[in-house]
């Protein structure tokens, strides 16, 4: 913490501070989210809302969006605390867009207008899309021309675009990610439609600090969110650390620059030990897991038996996965491992149990 920076002394963090955030840190996280994005688009502090985390910023988001009863198109599968942060309090329903398996679960706009009409056959008010990008649990990235019409979608329909890009920073494909500020850089886009979040837990590593970001040119909006983020003020000893890390641009960069190596390394370690398990894995460029298809090893083919497999992980393997239907994925038998959690000199052992489970099924069958 150093003696000689007055911003963490005891004068500097133990007075009330502005409930949205320091300006400060709103600046050093405008320059990183440039910086782990590619250097291809600029965000303005002054669009920024500072929460306890990206989970505070999807609910803020959700209570100014919409009304309880309204609902949000969510392309699937989808992050499981999607559910949580949406419907919990802000009582806004989720209206899941099944994507397939034959097209490595890539969302596309035919998808979005079925479920859109329907909702509205249903009387049911759809208020907004809310989509991670990377995906979060298959790790694809949305094209820029895919990012294109689901603005015009929008635009069309009269609704917003929550954009969760927690995952930015963490990609290790071919795949280039881009995020949906860049785009709206295009001059006909209404930018008051779309909402972005952002955070430190994932591409920074940081989830204990909870520091998570809303970003918006939405006025409105943002007077709304700055009222809300009272419930949800990151403290102040955290926002002056953070403010001083992110400063150190030499560091982040090599932090950046390790952290991917690192995560590519042990994507490509571990998805190409379970191949030759005979379980296969959606193509990803990001995130920290695996989408894996393990419908040959459930019986019945159904929720059911997706779940039972999920319970042999857990009994005889003794490690925890995400079933598929957890994040309503149409399909039985997908699973998402987080690769992350351990180290490259692990992935041996973690295969060998799961070689266990894959042995039980087989010989049950």
């Amino acid at each position: 913490m150093g003696n000689n920076d007055m911003n963490l002394s005891i004068n500097g963090i133990a007075p009330y501070q502005a409930f949205d955030g320091l300006n400060e840190l709103k600046i050093a996280l405008a320059d990183f989210m440039h910086q782990v994005m590619g250097g291809s688009v600029e965000f303005d502090p002054s669009n920024m809302v500072l929460t306890s985390g990206a989970t505070p910023a999807i609910e803020i988001l959700s209570f100014c969006l919409a009304d309880q009863g309204n609902a949000f198109l969510v392309p699937t599968p989808f992050y499981p605390g999607f559910d949580r942060d949406v419907r919990w309090r802000p009582g806004i329903d989720l209206i899941p867009v099944h994507c397939r398996s034959t097209d490595n679960f890539n969302l596309n706009i035919t998808a979005l207008e079925q479920a859109f009409s329907q909702a509205r056959k249903r009387g049911v008010k759809v208020r907004g899309i809310l989509i991670s990008n990377p995906s979060n649990p298959v790790g694809n990235i949305l094209t820029p021309e895919m990012l294109f019409s689901l603005l015009d979608f929008a635009e069309d329909k009269n609704i917003h675009i929550i954009a969760d890009e927690v995952f930015a920073g963490s990609t290790y494909g071919s795949e280039e990610f881009v995020s949906i500020a860049e785009v709206l850089d295009s001059e006909y886009i209404d930018k008051s439609r779309v909402h972005i979040i952002y955070g430190l837990s994932k591409d920074l590593a940081i989830a204990g600090f909870r520091v998570g970001v809303i970003y918006s040119h939405n006025k409105t909006v943002l007077d709304a969110a700055k009222k809300m983020s009272r419930f949800a003020t990151i403290s102040a000893p955290t926002q002056r650390i953070v403010t001083s890390m992110l400063s150190d641009k030499r560091f982040i960069q090599e932090y950046i620059d390790t952290n991917r190596h690192r995560i590519r390394r042990v994507h490509d370690e571990f998805v190409d030990c379970l191949t030759k398990l005979g379980i296969k894995c959606a193509k990803s460029s990001a995130g920290m897991f695996c989408w894996a298809d393990m419908s040959g090893l459930i019986k019945p083919y159904s929720e059911k038996g997706e779940l039972e497999l999920w319970e042999k992980f857990m009994s005889v393997a003794k490690i925890n996965i995400t079933p598929g239907s957890a994040c309503h994925c149409i399909e039985p038998g997908w699973f998402r491992i987080c690769f992350t959690t351990i180290s490259f000199e692990e992935i041996p052992l973690v295969i060998e149990r799961i070689r266990k489970v894959v042995k039980t099924c087989k010989s049950s069958s």
